[in-house]
């Protein structure tokens, strides 16, 4: 028997749907980072970007569990003097929902040269509405064995 090892050229991508309506955040993220690494497919290959596309709609109906909403914080720093930001999740959730779950996404993912082209193929909206109706989208439910 030969091993078989897949290359770029013969990867077949296919476009997800995902609702994330009342679906908890850290969840979701950690089923799509699985589907964006190619974990899902029988030939999965580790240095091969085999990534689908992903388009997550209802960002904003995400739920958090617990306390998150007001304690967690996102940090940031520009390398420069007083150059420190810090971001609540609740203040995240009203204006800018679909940064929280690219966020979550990203963290989950192994950081690698990979990680960016990865990131490239998921696509998040606010609400339910979505420009990419040309393409065949098949909806998934992301449930423990995807």
């Amino acid at each position: 028997m030969k091993t078989f090892v897949l290359n770029k050229e013969k990867v077949e991508r296919k476009w997800y749907l995902v609702d994330a309506k009342d679906k908890v955040l850290g969840r979701l993220a950690s089923r799509i980072a699985l589907v964006l690494q190619g974990k899902h497919k029988p030939s999965y290959t580790p240095n091969v970007d085999m990534s689908d596309f992903i388009v997550v709609i209802n960002a904003e109906k995400i739920k958090v569990t617990g306390k998150k909403p007001g304690n967690k914080k996102y940090q940031s720093h520009s390398l420069y003097p007083r150059g420190f930001k810090e971001e609540r999740l609740e203040d995240l959730l009203n204006t800018k929902p679909e940064e929280i779950i690219k966020r979550a996404v990203k963290t989950m993912l192994p950081f690698n040269k990979l990680r960016d082209r990865r990131m490239k193929k998921l696509k998040v909206y606010k609400g339910p509405e979505h420009p990419h109706k040309s393409v065949k989208l098949e909806v998934i439910t992301l449930t423990k064995n995807t």
